[in-house]
């Protein structure tokens, strides 16, 4: 066993969680969580005797040490994040630190805010002869991006885009993205997917801006483009009865 689990809690609602992290939230001795943005119901299962820690307000070195000090006596640690921890968690220099220590952890997935997404909007991000490629990025701002990780660049490939904390820019992002896409390419902004207050706000690159900025919203929200939110694309083979498979021969 590990002595610490890194778990993704999912976008917002609490029955998104896994079963395994959420079977390992309710045994964790010590419970660290992203307080900012993890929804506070996934925490009323804890036990009564669980030591919390909102680490909103924390630093690198505050959480490793506690996590450092409940190994050390012997108590499990769930680190709680939102999400998918792999996306924009900022685990990889949580697990350096854990690995330094010589203390074992394990990584438990979650459901990441860009499929929450695509379940709101009832859409499907990889259409036949629409689109097969899904880009998970966000926009240059006080985190750098590599050089040929511009949204700039990125919108070449007309690809479908999943573009994370960047809504507070969203004159940027179009500014960006219009550069290759056509101004009448389909854009959603859905702001905390799966949450009882989601909201979605459907537009195309020439109005999305002004919509975003009438309905203020500012954070917490996902930014999806591509013509997957349109109504036009081609059936899959998967189901086609002319189509054969492993598991099925074509049908005359």
């Amino acid at each position: 066993m590990s002595n610490v689990y890194f778990i993704g809690a999912g976008p917002g609602d609490p029955d998104l969680i896994t079963l395994k992290g959420h079977r390992l939230l309710k045994a964790a001795d010590v419970i660290i969580y992203a307080g900012s943005l993890v929804n506070p119901m996934l925490l009323t299962d804890c036990r009564k005797e669980s030591r919390l820690y909102n680490s909103a307000a924390m630093t690198l070195e505050e959480v490793v040490e506690i996590m450092r000090i409940a190994v050390e006596q012997g108590l499990m640690v769930a680190r709680l994040h939102t999400g998918d921890p792999s996306i924009y968690g900022a685990i990889r220099e949580q697990m350096d630190r854990l690995e330094e220590l010589s203390i074992s952890y394990e990584v438990i997935p979650g459901v990441s805010s860009f499929v929450a997404s695509a379940a709101a909007l009832k859409k499907e991000f990889t259409l036949p002869e629409v689109s097969q490629t899904v880009i998970l990025t966000r926009l240059e701002g006080r985190t750098p991006v590599p050089t040929g990780e511009s949204l700039r660049e990125l919108a070449t490939h007309q690809a479908t885009m999943a573009i994370f904390l960047s809504v507070h820019m969203i004159e940027e992002v179009v500014a960006e993205l219009i550069t290759a896409y056509p101004k009448e390419t389909p854009v959603a902004v859905v702001q905390r997917a799966s949450w009882p207050d989601e909201k979605i706000l459907l537009g195309t690159l020439e109005n999305i801006s002004e919509r975003v900025k009438a309905e203020n919203i500012t954070k917490t929200a996902q930014i999806l483009v591509g013509n997957f939110l349109g109504d036009r694309y081609a059936l899959s083979k998967l189901y086609d009865k002319g189509f054969s498979h492993e598991y099925r021969s074509a049908k005359e």
